[in-house]
């Protein structure tokens, strides 16, 4: 027991809580005019000057509910029950009070293990204080706490399926980084094993033609300096010791493969288009992976989808990628949503210097597009 209540206490709060939106303005907006209204139209308001009071000047704590979540139950419930010791018989409040059950939802949802510990080390001393002072029903004090914890219980569901998410899309990203260090590892071994045959041919020829030397040199060099930049983008991206997939990394050639007719599914049209031949072999093995993922995706989530279009073009600078479908848009596709897959591509075509996005297309379908620079990558 004493390791959870430590595990409790030391758990970290969700990062980047949203702060104030439109939403909790216009909430703030509505409350108020409405507790105002009751105050004035509703016959048995107890205490009624304070009631509004209380009621209108405890808004504000939504505005902070997210990012000061343990100070705003402090202060609403804190108030809350200060009121009620003030005053005698019922206690002061209107039914538009309500609105405090964001509160213990946003402490469970957004604060760290302290937090959700001191809020409801508070929570709980008004419940009490308001069974003791205000001679609440045991029924009614049951009934109150259940409902608070309702609200506390569906924060602590809500952060479990956004902690869910985000380590499923961390892993994604990872899985990602592995990939891309294996291709560049494919690399790096060409321009090693170029390096050692430009060697060899020099200390061939060093003798009876030292110009053919000294060309052999310079083409060392030059496959020296892309081995560098290689392996610094391998030390890059690597971030896990997990074994990584032996089979050859794919190069733009391999699209081809993509092109299906005939068979099950939608068929699958490839062109390719623009000076292919020297284009960095990360970079082409990325825009195969990219190309095959949107592939999958499409034949996976276009429903009635006849056809899927598979266009690369290159120029000086870059190489461009766009995946196309003819399926109905009238359903939102996974990838909408920023699914594990698409994550996944956005992650590889940053990690190389470009950009991967996805969409409904102009007219029917899903469209991916990526680009890509051509240039050997570097640190």
């Amino acid at each position: 027991m004493p390791d959870l209540l430590r595990a409790v206490w030391d758990e970290p709060r969700p990062s980047r809580p949203p702060a104030r939106v439109w939403r909790d303005w216009a909430l703030a907006g509505l409350l108020v005019p409405a507790a105002v209204l009751e105050g004035g139209l509703r016959p048995d308001v107890p205490w009624r000057a304070l009631s509004v009071v209380l009621t209108v000047g405890l808004v504000p704590t939504l505005l902070w509910r997210r990012t000061r979540p343990a100070p705003m139950v402090a202060i609403a419930f804190g108030a809350c029950g200060l009121a009620g010791l003030l005053t005698s018989g019922e206690p002061p409040g209107l039914d538009t009070l309500v609105y405090l059950m964001l509160l213990p939802y946003a402490l469970f949802r957004w604060g760290s293990g302290r937090a959700i510990v001191l809020g409801v080390t508070v929570i709980v001393a008004k419940v009490g204080l308001s069974a003791v002072v205000d001679e609440t029903g045991a029924g009614d004090a049951v009934a109150g706490f259940a409902f608070l914890s309702s609200s506390m219980a569906l924060g602590v569901a809500l952060r479990y399926r956004a902690g869910t998410r985000a380590r499923a899309l961390d892993r994604a990203k990872l899985l990602e980084r592995e990939r891309l260090a294996r291709d560049l590892h494919d690399t790096v071994a060409h321009h090693v094993s170029a390096i050692a045959i430009r060697a060899q041919a020099g200390l061939a020829t060093s003798e009876a033609d030292p110009r053919a030397a000294a060309e052999a040199l310079r083409l060392i060099e030059t496959e020296a300096s892309r081995t560098l930049a290689e392996m610094r983008g391998i030390v890059r991206v690597l971030r896990r010791d997990e074994p990584a997939d032996l089979a050859p990394s794919p190069h733009l050639a391999d699209l081809r493969r993509l092109a299906s007719h005939g068979e099950a599914g939608p068929a699958v049209d490839v062109e390719l288009s623009g000076d292919l031949d020297d284009v960095s072999p990360a970079v082409g093995a990325a825009i195969f992976r990219l190309a095959q993922e949107s592939v999958t995706n499409a034949r996976r989530h276009a429903r009635d989808a006849t056809r899927i279009e598979v266009h690369v073009t290159a120029d000086e600078t870059s190489v461009r990628l766009w995946v196309s479908d003819d399926g109905d848009t009238g359903l939102v596709r996974p990838a909408a949503s920023q699914g594990y897959g698409l994550r996944g591509m956005t992650e590889r075509a940053g990690l190389l210097g470009g950009t991967c996005e996805a969409g409904p297309g102009p007219e029917r379908g899903w469209t991916v597009t990526a680009v890509l620079p051509r240039a050997e990558w570097t640190s």
